[in-house]
């Protein structure tokens, strides 16, 4: 499967590195705004909690990406965004989504599917990567 190689670096994401941002709490898993995500994608501490963070945080993301494969079979669909080939890694997608959403703090107050999207579409837009 063409994802296939998010799941091996998941493991790599575990070791990022604290990026200045909160820990992640049992309400951030509502996932109702992109400094929830954020909460969870970048864990503070290898607590079970901070674990559980990273692997939702893994499993949105691929959810957002398999959906928009699935836009992709329709050729009337818009889509959202167009990861390049070779894929990016889980781990660089992810990393790069909390630098994106610390960079403006507004983008933090975004519902969480729109900040995934928007940060995917800015990053990975269609037209450039094909």
């Amino acid at each position: 499967m063409k994802c296939a190689g998010w799941m091996i670096s998941l493991a790599a994401l575990l070791a990022l590195a604290p990026l200045g941002v909160r820990a992640a709490t049992e309400a951030d898993f509502a996932a109702k705004t992109t400094g929830d995500l954020v909460a969870l994608c970048s864990p503070s501490s290898d607590s079970a909690m901070d674990n559980a963070g990273v692997n939702f945080c893994a499993g949105f993301f691929q959810g957002a990406v398999l959906v928009e494969q699935q836009h992709e079979a329709n050729p009337r669909a818009h889509q959202f965004f167009c990861l390049p080939d070779p894929r990016p890694t889980r781990n660089d997608v992810m990393k790069g989504f909390v630098a994106w959403a610390n960079a403006s703090p507004d983008r933090l107050q975004k519902g969480a599917v729109d900040g995934v999207i928007a940060y995917l579409g800015e990053t990975y837009p269609c037209g450039k990567h094909r």
